[in-house]
């Protein structure tokens, strides 16, 4: 699996996370953002075939934005499409939280997440941390096809707007 220039396969503080993450240098002193989306693929194991059937037919949207992925999920995607996927842990060690510390951080402009309801998880706490984490962030979840189709189609995901405020600063709330 191809990985971007600059990236690893494990993400940490020295990644290239940056210039690469939407952001482009224009040569004239100016930075300026870009239309490129930072997109987080995540699929629990009976949902992995349906992540990846999906993927295959938005392939081509897919390529112009930045990937990221969990574990099994993010080489089978990178096999699958030929495109560079930063891979991430397997959800259950730790990849749902990679994920979300890219989310708090503020590099992750959205979620496909497609978790199965109907099996049970061991790692339940971190996936429920991970929804509420992009809820709290306002970063936009699709949790199935459906959903994902909308997201992907959307005339907003061609805007550069990429900053998203947290649900506490945007509501004025402070704490519980």
């Amino acid at each position: 699996m191809r990985q971007p220039e600059g990236m690893t396969n494990t993400p940490d503080e020295y990644s290239n996370f940056g210039l690469s993450a939407g952001v482009s240098p224009t040569g004239n002193g100016k930075i300026s953002v870009l239309a490129q989306k930072r997109i987080a693929l995540v699929a629990h194991d009976d949902r992995k075939v349906d992540l990846l059937e999906w993927a295959e037919y938005n392939r081509d949207i897919l390529a112009d934005h930045i990937l990221y992925a969990t574990g099994t999920t993010g080489r089978l995607l990178g096999e699958r499409l030929d495109l560079p996927v930063t891979c991430f842990q397997s959800g259950p060690l730790g990849g749902d939280q990679q994920i979300g510390a890219l989310i708090a951080s503020g590099r992750l402009d959205m979620l496909i997440f497609f978790w199965d309801p109907m099996s049970p998880q061991p790692h339940d706490s971190d996936v429920k941390a991970l929804v509420r984490i992009a809820v709290v962030w306002n970063i936009p979840i699709a949790c199935n096809r459906t959903s994902a189709d909308y997201l992907i189609t959307s005339p907003l995901l061609g805007g550069s707007d990429t900053e998203h405020a947290p649900l506490a600063e945007v509501s004025g709330s402070r704490g519980r």
